[in-house]
């Protein structure tokens, strides 16, 4: 039975480490966020609704 090669496994982890990387710098430097924003018109999405004036 042939033995695993973990040397390629490992090569393998480091360059996709890298390219995942290199696109997340290149995400910041044309000032795009990394994850999308909440798309609420309103903006308080987490703010709980105000009660009414009695």
């Amino acid at each position: 039975m042939a033995t695993p090669n973990y040397s390629y496994e490992k090569r393998q982890k480091e360059l996709a480490k890298k390219k995942k990387k290199e696109e997340k710098l290149k995400r910041k430097a044309e000032g795009k966020p990394d994850l999308p924003d909440d798309d609420t018109p309103d903006g308080d999405a987490g703010a709980p609704p105000a009660e009414p004036a009695a």
